[in-house]
């Protein structure tokens, strides 16, 4: 092993991580925005610990003074979709990007492992500004469905306990798995719409609410004591009730009273 100062060596790829992380983070918030839905269901990233990198330079024979181009996930993302069909989206959206570079791919979701393994994984390059300069680091991006990553989380334990040498009766269960989730996968996507169209409704319900809410929590503030009162009532009763129509034409009323409230206010303030 040689003498390099570890910490200091992995500052750009913490970096690296925590700068993809919220990227993509503010990429899903900008697509659920514009068209409603993300492909991205959530995003992770890891630094590969010393003693991981360690041994898989030891595995890949990659000399110490090579480390950084010869591993190529000592920086990883990981992006999580609800549907295969996703994970094609996201991966064409990294490649558009300008501000890193994708040096090749690996598609185990058409190939996949022996194992039963599935995945979509993209080298980067990634440059990172910092205080001595910019520093061009390589990191894996890993996309996958949730239920690809269930199976990945629970091979990769049972690999590190097993030190890698899985039981044959082990690898044939896990295998068995990874083809009742891949077929999960595809039971979920043929039914992708109906999915999509009810998590839609749930968020579009669950932002009326939440307006309501607001706009009643004004009307108090604004001394509208009867009616916020009143508005209150009748939205505990349509909530009981689960009556969607109802709480939609409340939130026209409550919406259209606190309107008219703000012009008053604002008309009286010009008075003064």
């Amino acid at each position: 092993m040689d003498g390099r100062d570890w910490g200091k060596f992995l500052l750009p790829y913490e970096q690296a991580v925590e700068e993809l992380k919220v990227k993509f983070k503010t990429m899903r918030a900008e697509l659920k925005k514009r068209e409603e839905y993300a492909p991205i269901e959530f995003v992770t990233g890891r630094v590969k610990k010393i003693s991981s990198i360690l041994e898989k330079a030891k595995r890949l024979n990659v000399a110490m003074e090579d480390i950084d181009t010869g591993i190529e996930d000592i920086a990883g993302i990981r992006i999580m979709c609800q549907f295969v069909d996703d994970i094609r989206r996201v991966a064409e959206y990294i490649r558009e990007r300008k501000d890193l570079s994708v040096l090749f791919e690996k598609d185990y979701i058409t190939n996949y492992k022996e194992s039963g393994y599935r995945s979509f994984h993209m080298i980067i390059e990634y440059p990172v500004q910092t205080a001595l300069g910019q520093k061009i680091v390589l990191a894996e991006i890993q996309i996958r469905t949730l239920a690809m990553n269930f199976w990945a989380t629970i091979e990769h334990s049972l690999n590190y306990k097993y030190r890698e040498s899985l039981p044959d009766e082990m690898r044939v269960r896990l295998k068995k798995a990874a083809e009742a989730a891949f077929v999960l996968d595809n039971e979920m996507s043929s039914i992708r719409q109906e999915i999509l169209d009810a998590q839609i409704s749930f968020e579009e319900n669950s932002n009326v609410t939440t307006k309501i809410l607001t706009y009643i929590s004004e009307l108090y503030f604004h001394h509208q004591i009867r009616e916020a009162i009143e508005f209150q009532k009748q939205f505990n009763e349509l909530w009981l009730n689960e009556d969607e129509e109802g709480i939609k034409k409340l939130y026209k009323d409550v919406e259209a009273k606190f309107v008219k409230v703000k012009k008053k206010t604002a008309d009286s303030s010009d008075d003064i």
